[in-house]
């Protein structure tokens, strides 16, 4: 079972205890007048657990509370441990960052860019260059979501059955061949959209690994981590555990049963870019392992060379989303903000108008679940909650300042 144990005061850790009391204060406020169910906050550093906090309840309807062994579904949290298990295999040698997906997605060997016309009728041109790996890790491919809702390519994916969810009756290897003869929104490597490309990434993983996506993660990354309650559904044994999911709902929220049931049983296919359900103690393990440059408690997983080249913004001439993004979702801030291989990574704080270090990586979830891994200050926090969609408050630079203003060395 998950244990969010504490082992060093905040001020042995040059961090105020009082000061990361207002983290609940404020929290606590977002439960009592309705727009939360429930929260938990876990802030660590230099790899030391310093506070944790929680409130609420993880299902109002049951009157459960929340405690620290509950299980969320961490959606787009998936992301990295997906890219954390594509560059293992970097490392082993089975592909270079710059190679063609077309070598082993053949839906993807000469990809068309959409130009004009409609979902229904897109008039597309020839790729000028291939779509590489390092596009995939960087959102640069022009791949694109069902759910944006704001290109006639997004309309294509929806009218193949791909929204929030998946076609009926697709495996993974259908649903990337569905994604990949659509025409991609740009020529790859111009822009930066979010999109499908870690669940395009989990497919190749397991053709290099020759192993299923579910079995790569539990023999390489979830047993030799230690992550107890990090699965792709949430199995019977652990259910009570397991938090609704909400919607917003005339100034409150509502819960979303049916869907909230898709995370306790098998998936469909396993989802490199959203399928994971994970506890707040596990996802703290990995990123202790990424701050630490890749190792935890002996077991290493990267060089520390590989995470530094993972963490740096990998967006061309070192710009920010301001300036490359298309109009598009992102579990981030634009200004100021580049793109690592899996991560936000924070370039100017200024820009940001934000407390967090330059160097800082961050992502988050759709039911608005995030974390970031500060390497200046050593700090690692997770936020935790279950309410679709992840931008409906602005729960994440909140958290920021108030973590922040904690600290005192």
């Amino acid at each position: 079972m998950s244990s969010l144990e504490i082992r060093s005061e905040p001020s042995a850790m040059g961090m105020d205890g009082t000061r990361l009391e207002r983290i609940r204060d404020h929290f606590d406020r977002y439960v009592a007048d309705g727009r939360l169910s429930g929260w938990l906050v876990s802030v660590a550093r230099a790899g030391e657990l310093v506070w944790t906090g929680s409130g609420g309840y993880r299902d109002r309807e049951a009157q459960l509370a929340v405690t620290d062994d509950t299980l969320w579904r961490i959606y787009s949290m998936t992301k990295p441990l997906t890219t954390l298990g594509a560059m293992m295999l970097y490392e082993e040698g089975r592909f270079d960052l710059n190679d063609d997906v077309g070598r082993w997605i053949d839906s993807l060997a000469e990809p068309q860019v959409y130009v004009s016309g409609t979902a229904a009728a897109p008039v597309t041109v020839p790729a000028t260059s291939p779509v590489r790996v390092h596009h995939l890790l960087s959102h640069t491919s022009g791949l694109t979501y069902g759910f944006n809702y704001l290109h006639p390519v997004d309309a294509i994916y929806r009218a193949k059955g791909y929204d929030f969810g998946w076609a009926k009756g697709a495996d993974l290897a259908r649903a990337v061949d569905d994604w990949c003869t659509s025409p991609l929104l740009f020529q790859p490597g111009s822009r930066w959209n979010y999109s499908v490309a870690t669940d395009v990434l989990g497919r190749l993983i397991e053709i290099w690994s020759g192993q299923t996506l579910d079995a790569f993660f539990r023999e390489r990354i979830i047993e030799p981590l230690g992550l107890v309650d990090t699965d792709w559904h949430c199995p019977e044994e652990k259910r009570d555990r397991l938090a609704m999911l909400y919607v917003p709902a005339g100034g409150s929220f509502a819960p979303v049963a049916d869907l909230a049931r898709a995370a306790t049983h098998p998936p469909q296919f396993y989802s490199g870019g959203g399928g994971l359900v994970s506890s707040a103690a596990d996802y703290q393990r990995f990123m202790a392992m990424i701050l630490r440059g890749g190792e935890l408690d002996g077991v290493r997983l990267l060089s520390n060379r590989t995470v530094s080249l993972m963490t740096e913004n990998h967006l061309p001439d070192d710009v920010d989303l301001a300036t490359f993004a298309t109009d598009s979702f992102s579990e981030t801030d634009y200004a100021g903000v580049g793109f690592g291989l899996g991560f936000s990574v924070m370039l100017d704080r200024r820009a940001n108008k934000s407390l967090v270090s330059e160097g800082t990586v961050a992502w988050g979830g759709a039911a608005s679940t995030a974390f970031w891994i500060d390497p200046l200050e050593e700090l690692t926090v997770g936020f935790y909650t279950q309410l679709l969609p992840s931008g409906t408050y602005p729960i994440r630079r909140e958290l920021q300042r108030l973590v922040y203003q904690s600290l005192v060395d």
